[in-house]
């Protein structure tokens, strides 16, 4: 399925093309554009988003601020090559891997993005092995720059100890803490966000607009942090890319852009436009309640954790922190 066959049949279903017509390039274009407008759309709606992007990078002794987006700090440097739309990655040299993430090197083509996990999982669990890219090249064995999208929010967060307080590796791969998601009061109301820990107990987001910044605190000695976001719809480049996206969203995408085009051609007689209006909304229905996250756990809250607390730090420091 492609842009194009999309934009077609949402012509058709608004009466603005016959069958076996085509649409003129002025109009697909028009249409074109509406369709990456409606994705940017749904990249902001609860619960279109398919994906939880797992975003990992490692804290910096002393440093408290971490930015993210096209040329931002968190990314990923690895060591792979691709052939047609299957990227093989062979090594890591930092970071993780993610779909959604750009990526850059030499020859690769501009724009070019991971769309899905093949042999590879992401994350921390087999890394390297194949993943799907969404622009079909081929790419000799080469360094790569993998940089993530900008994330519109952050909803949860945990910290990954791997070394004790001698630096010595801790046994079956490190331990997970769970990590404070402020917001903007919160992160206010800390006093002293230079306060020196072992690793961060809490972290707040701040999109700004072209770069985001992470800011974790209490200032970390080591860690690597795991934070989860909502996945980012691409754009289409053209109207012959590949549409990558679970099942039912091919329908969603006809019937919505039915829906947003029809004002555009007034073509759609009054029972027409109701159908579309019905079809487009039980479409997006659909894909609501199969994204719809179950109810978080109840659990002590940790937003404003204090060094009296208790935690699992005795295992790094021999007795709990005061």
């Amino acid at each position: 399925m492609q842009p194009i066959d999309i934009v077609s049949r949402a012509l058709k279903d608004i009466g603005a093309l016959e069958a076996g017509e085509n649409p003129t390039p002025e109009a697909a274009q028009d249409a074109f554009d509406m369709l990456n407008d409606m994705l940017d759309q749904w990249s902001n709606e609860d619960m279109m988003v398919f994906y939880k992007n797992e975003i990992i990078f490692p804290v910096v002794a002393g440093q408290t601020q971490y930015t993210i987006g096209p040329g931002g700090q968190i990314g990923a440097i690895v060591t792979g090559s691709i052939s047609g739309t299957t990227l093989t990655l062979t090594g890591i040299s930092s970071g993780g891997v993610s779909v959604g993430q750009t990526l850059a090197g030499t020859g690769i083509a501009a724009g070019t993005t991971i769309v899905a996990m093949l042999t590879g999982a992401g994350g921390n669990i087999n890394e390297v092995g194949t993943y799907t890219v969404n622009i079909s090249q081929t790419v000799a064995s080469t360094t790569i720059n993998a940089y993530y999208q900008r994330p519109l929010t952050l909803n949860s967060a945990f910290v990954r100890i791997n070394t004790n307080s001698n630096g010595m590796p801790i046994v079956n791969g490190g331990l997970d803490y769970p990590v404070a998601v402020l917001n903007i009061e919160d992160y206010e109301m800390i006093g002293l966000k230079t306060l020196n820990g072992p690793w961060p107990k809490a972290i707040y987001y701040q999109p700004s607009e072209t770069l985001g910044n992470f800011y974790v605190w209490p200032n970390p000695a080591q860690g690597e942090m795991h934070v989860f976001v909502d996945q980012i719809f691409s754009r289409y480049t053209t109207l012959y890319d590949t549409i990558t996206l679970p099942q039912g969203y091919t329908m969603a995408l006809r019937w919505c852009l039915a829906e947003r085009l029809m004002p555009m051609y007034g073509k759609a007689s009054g029972t027409q436009a109701s159908m579309i209006t019905g079809f487009a909304a039980q479409a997006k229905s659909t894909i609501k309640r199969t994204n719809m996250r179950p109810m978080q756990t109840a659990r002590f809250s940790d937003a404003l954790l204090s060094g009296r607390q208790r935690d699992a730090g005795w295992i790094l420091t021999g007795g709990f922190f005061r």
